[in-house]
């Protein structure tokens, strides 16, 4: 076990150690601040709260080219958890606790090459991006400082990830006419059928759409996640609530999409909104997205980083992207096991990734 890999191991127990899930996201500004700040030598710190534990800490050590981007708040754990998930577990292969892979792993690494070298560097830990409420990169982009690229960590197991579905979460509500169920009905009486005619058609809609592809990518993610409304057998039903979200490839044209999902029948929805979004990676139409792509794809190929596939899940890197920096994806660990019970990474790639990020540094191209 290599020293580089001893003191990430050591970071990461400490990280695991402090309680950052969201929700709750009971956050402030000390705990894992404060041991960040003991531990990263050379830096000038920032922490920015943002409220409602939304945390930012920026670190710059230098005049460095390149920020990375690593969130440090968590999922909650799930009650199959076989031991504390604040207890970093260390087997012969891998690191279990919670974040371990998602993605304190990284965090922790980068601690360790700051102290492992002297050479310009630049961190932005932030705490929202396990909720749908995010403020932290929001926060950041308001002054834009000036970078080469920005660097995302997500478990994409030590490979540059140059794009990624974007993901938009939408609330709806049907309105109908209570009364007795005995008696025909029109198609505007029952909000609950009228739910149904919806649900119907626009998982019609997101077949039809099979075709589509970009980046090894194919087809739209689509999820009727929740249904809500109705009494009772014998009642027409008065109100009918849906939430639903789809993930679209970067080709595809998010608001022309919203505008297909809210008219897909009549009568139309009373209410259509939405409660989160996230664009795709690379941000903008699909000239501006492909130029992205490439130019994070020679960044990565300049980094010696080996270049892996587009992926299904979201990541902030989107919010860099849009903001017009280059931008991947890039950390330890896989994302099977990110979210679930005694969540685990692998000690090679966690070596692996401390490795590289060390090697950036150390020869200044960072």
């Amino acid at each position: 076990m290599s020293g580089l890999l001893d003191d990430t191991l050591r970071h990461l127990r400490a990280l695991v150690s402090y309680d950052t899930r969201n929700p709750p996201r009971d956050i402030g500004t000390g705990g894992i601040f404060d041991y960040l700040r003991d531990n990263l030598p050379g830096f000038d710190v920032t922490v920015t709260d943002f409220g409602a534990g939304a945390v930012n800490l920026y670190a710059v050590r230098g005049k460095p080219k390149v920020l990375f981007n690593v969130h440090l708040d968590t999922v909650p754990d799930s009650p199959h958890w076989t031991a504390d998930p604040h207890v970093l577990r260390v087997t012969e292969d891998r690191a279990i606790g919670l974040g371990a892979c998602d993605i304190k792993g990284a965090a922790a690494a980068l601690v360790a090459v700051a102290h492992a070298t002297q050479g310009d560097m630049a961190l932005l830990l932030s705490t929202d991006e396990e909720a749908n409420d995010a403020r932290c990169i929001a926060g950041f982009l308001k002054d834009k400082p000036a970078y080469d690229a920005v660097i995302v960590a997500e478990p994409t197991k030590g490979e540059a990830v140059l794009a990624h579905r974007g993901i938009h979460s939408v609330q709806m509500r049907f309105k109908g006419s209570a009364g007795h169920a005995s008696g025909e009905q029109k198609p505007s009486d029952s909000a609950l059928h009228q739910a149904m005619r919806w649900g119907a058609a626009a998982l019609d809609f997101v077949e039809k759409q099979a075709h589509e592809r970009f980046g090894g990518l194919t087809g739209l993610r689509f999820n009727i996640g929740k249904v809500e409304g109705g009494i009772k057998a014998n009642m027409i039903a008065p109100t009918a609530d849906i939430r639903f979200g789809f993930r679209p490839l970067p080709t595809m044209a998010p608001d022309r999409m919203l505008e297909t999902f809210r008219t897909l029948v009549e009568p139309q929805p009373v209410e259509f909104g939405e409660t989160f979004r996230g664009d795709s990676l690379p941000a903008g139409d699909t000239a501006t997205a492909e130029a992205r792509r490439l130019a994070a794809r020679d960044l990565a190929d300049e980094l010696n980083i080996p270049i892996g596939n587009a992926v299904d899940f979201w990541t902030e890197a989107a919010l860099f992207s849009a903001a017009g920096y280059i931008c991947f994806v890039y950390g330890p660990g896989d994302i099977a096991q990110a979210h679930t019970a005694d969540e685990w990474v692998a000690l090679s790639q966690l070596q692996h990734y401390a490795e590289t990020i060390y090697r950036i540094i150390d020869r200044g191209s960072a």
